[in-house]
């Protein structure tokens, strides 16, 4: 796994690309563009992931010149890219919807989760599924905790809430996960019933 970026740094850099250091922005850009496009494939999936990192960053390059620094750039980037993805879902459910599913419950339970697991690279796709079917507010403080390792305070500031619901929601989060790996036990993943 690639190392985290300093924040230090990351803060410096978005605040010099406000500005106007074109340098600055580019550095700024790469240094956060796998924990943007990892949060976002998390909130919204992959299929939407690339449009949504770019709306992120297209938000964040409006707004960089009044970036202050009171907070960390990843965070105030990552509450940004919450944001965009908020807007996105707002927009598809106010959408009609063009496909002829009839019963979309019993699509998303008929393709919910891998039905055989035989390799670590399996585990980690039934891993990854069972992350994306948590509870939104669950998933997001996981996933920012958990996978991009900010701490509770920074994933309490791109959530908008107090560190204890984050606290709470990770712990939730965890029980989750251990509750629907224990539905279907190893034994039944392995051999695909």
């Amino acid at each position: 796994m690639a190392e985290r970026p300093d924040d230090a740094r990351v803060t410096a850099l978005a605040i010099a690309a406000g500005q106007g250091d074109r340098t600055a922005l580019a550095e700024f850009v790469r240094a956060t563009q796998r924990d943007v496009h990892r949060f976002v494939t998390h909130l919204a999936g992959p299929r939407d992931a690339d449009d949504l990192a770019q709306d992120t960053y297209v938000r964040a390059l409006r707004s960089l010149p009044q970036f202050a620094g009171r907070s960390s750039a990843r965070t105030w980037l990552l509450s940004i890219a919450r944001h965009s993805v908020a807007d996105a879902v707002r927009t598809a459910v106010r959408r009609p919807r063009t496909s002829g599913v009839d019963d979309w419950e019993a699509l998303a339970a008929a393709t919910g989760r891998p039905a055989l697991v035989r390799s670590a690279s399996d585990e980690a796709v039934l891993l990854r599924s069972l992350v994306d079917a948590l509870e939104p507010d669950r998933r997001e403080a996981f996933v920012l905790t958990q996978e991009l390792d900010l701490s509770y305070a920074e994933a309490a500031d791109v959530c908008g809430c107090p560190v204890g619901t984050i606290r709470s929601r990770v712990a939730r989060a965890r029980e989750d996960l251990v509750q629907a790996m224990e539905d279907k036990p190893r034994s039944q993943r392995a051999s695909g019933a």
